[in-house]
């Protein structure tokens, strides 16, 4: 991908407030690693289920 291209995560935050949708998870020893892709502009994060009944916790900056 070109630099013209990519935004910076920044830029993507500011846009918009992101919708986050599932788009997988799977089982490590420590809970579940969750990737979530925003419905308006298709950005990724990793979020991180913990063993417990605690929400979703980000791991990772949005990725444009």
């Amino acid at each position: 991908m070109t630099a013209s291209r990519t935004r910076s995560a920044a830029a993507a935050a500011s846009v918009h407030e992101h919708g986050w949708v599932t788009a997988s998870v799977h089982a490590t020893s420590v809970g579940r690693v969750r990737y979530v892709r925003c419905a308006g502009c298709g950005a990724w994060r990793v979020d991180a289920d913990a063993s417990t009944a605690a929400p979703p916790v980000a791991v990772s900056r949005v990725v444009v």
